[in-house]
């Protein structure tokens, strides 16, 4: 749970991967979810989802020689309930609200019937706008600066929705690419394909974090997305839960894949052959 987390920075070149938590020492309430960073110099700006005492803001902080430094709070009623980001550059980002009510009949109505109400919002350094709706579920966002491309996921829909990112930070809607899976965070590997840690069963995923059950099935799958129709959707890892329930997020070095989670306080470490 976000709830009992904070920010940990893992030095990958050695064995062991240890974490180091980073964010102990802050003077605020701080309930991490979505994080994007954009390094410039040798600086690490960090820009992390905040849901503490039940508010949204996002939080910007500075990496510098492993010290973290808050920087600033962004805060805005575009943060309807904001999942996941990205950062374009160290003032601009895009992110999703995964949800268009977070009360009432309005969230019971959403939830259960799997409206496609949440959005993406931009924010151009001064100004908040939404640039995507019509979203089952808005969650995992990133951006390929080499195509100029957006891509969102939509675990609801089981596809991820890719975009041509304009010069005013519109959104162009280009098509959906049918997943058959509850996808979830995005990653890029160095070739730019998509790697999304899944949950393939939303059921048992939503009885596992209510403690119903005491796994939920996890997978990871790759996206090579080359132009408009022409993409293809690989499987990778598929297992009952038993390695790691809910995988969240696949994120790649070198030959490793380190598989995030939802809700368990260890993750897997898989080496590619």
């Amino acid at each position: 749970s976000y709830r009992e987390g904070g920010l940990y920075l893992i030095d990958l070149k050695t064995e062991g991967f240890v974490p180091k938590h980073i964010s102990k020492s802050l003077d605020f309430a701080f309930e991490p979810h979505g994080i994007s960073y954009y390094k410039k110099d040798s600086i690490y700006h960090l820009l992390v989802i905040n849901h503490a005492n039940d508010e949204h803001t996002i939080e910007h902080f500075e990496l510098r020689g492993g010290q973290l430094s808050h920087i600033h709070t962004f805060k805005d009623p575009a943060m309807i309930q904001p999942n996941d980001l990205v950062m374009i550059d160290e003032r601009r980002f895009y992110f999703t609200n995964d949800h268009g009510y977070t009360e009432g009949l309005g969230k019971i109505f959403e939830e259960y019937l799997g409206l496609a109400l949440s959005n993406t919002v931009y924010y151009d350094g001064t100004n908040y706008r939404e640039v995507a709706d019509g979203i089952a579920y808005a969650n995992g966002i990133n951006y390929d600066p080499h195509r100029n491309l957006m891509y969102v996921s939509s675990p609801r829909g089981f596809l991820v929705k890719v975009y041509d990112v304009k010069a005013d930070g519109s959104l162009s809607y280009i098509e959906d690419i049918p997943c058959e899976t509850g996808v979830d965070n995005i990653e890029f590997d160095q070739e730019m394909n998509l790697w999304i840690g899944c949950h393939p069963n939303l059921l048992e995923l939503s009885a596992y974090r209510a403690g119903k059950k005491e796994k939920a099935p996890s997978e990871i799958i790759k996206i090579d997305y080359k132009s408009k129709g022409d993409y293809m959707v690989e499987k990778i890892y598929v297992e009952d839960g038993s390695e790691v329930s809910g995988s969240s997020v696949a994120a790649i070095f070198h030959d490793l894949i380190f598989v995030g989670n939802v809700m368990d306080e260890s993750f897997l470490v898989l080496r590619q052959f």
